[in-house]
């Protein structure tokens, strides 16, 4: 086997065949953070389920109470609106913009804080 295009070569990178240029996603800490409150949803009996949506303009974590319903709570990261409210929006039931920001941790906070309630009574 040459070295010229054939794969399996040591030291050549092949992309992975469905990811498409310029995709965005969540780094690690991102996704830590998410799944963390995730996590801790689905120990207070809030969410049962999660989907996860990457494009080029922007990528989605949707929550859901149930899997054959609308997502209860939607945090999008769209970095063409860095410079302008926020990158980070955080999405209601009904499709309502609850929270914007520059910095995740602000715009989860108020989910945080549904947590707190849901664990109190």
């Amino acid at each position: 086997m040459s070295a010229h295009g054939a794969p399996g070569v040591p030291g050549q990178v092949v992309a992975f065949p469905g990811r498409a240029n310029g995709q965005v996603g969540f780094d690690r800490a991102e996704l830590q953070r998410i799944l963390d409150l995730y996590g801790r949803m689905v120990a207070a009996g809030q969410w049962r389920d999660y989907a996860m949506d990457f494009d080029k303009q922007a990528a989605t974590f949707a929550a859901f109470r149930r899997t054959a319903e609308r997502p209860q709570a939607r945090v999008e990261k769209r970095p063409s609106l860095r410079n302008k409210q926020g990158m980070w929006t955080l999405f209601g039931e009904h499709g309502q913009i609850l929270k914007r920001g520059h910095e995740l941790a602000s715009v989860l906070a108020p989910m945080e804080r549904r947590l707190l309630k849901a664990v109190e009574d």
